[in-house]
């Protein structure tokens, strides 16, 4: 069974995926950078690593005996996040070319190829 979809597009496809360099260029994170630790593209949101750490509750457990609270990443709009370009180090957009009958990436900014 399909499931609902929140709030995402019929298009569920992200500029970025798991294991990219990522900057913030929103929020009260802006300017942080990380690596996607999560991709979700059926919600368009990304969690990056070392940003917007929330407190979670957790319920004692045979893994975790004592429970407690944790701190943990807790996910981003993916729109809110912008590839770090390999070259440079700043933000980039990317567009889609074929290299050598593959669909790759490539930073607008400075042409480079990402993957």
């Amino acid at each position: 069974m399909p499931r609902p979809s929140a709030g995402s597009h019929h298009n569920d496809k992200l500029h970025v995926k798991k294991g990219d360099t990522v900057i913030v260029l929103r929020g009260k994170h802006k300017g942080a950078t990380g690596k996607v630790l999560l991709a979700l593209p059926r919600d368009a949101k990304v969690v990056v690593e070392g940003v917007n750490m929330v407190t979670k509750h957790v319920k004692p457990s045979a893994t975790n005996p004592s429970g407690g609270m944790e701190q943990r990443e807790g996910a981003l709009h993916a729109s809110k996040v912008s590839l770090v370009d390999p070259e440079t180090g700043k933000a980039t957009r990317i567009r889609k070319a074929i290299v050598d009958g593959k669909k790759v990436r490539v930073a607008v900014a400075s042409g480079k190829v990402i993957d």
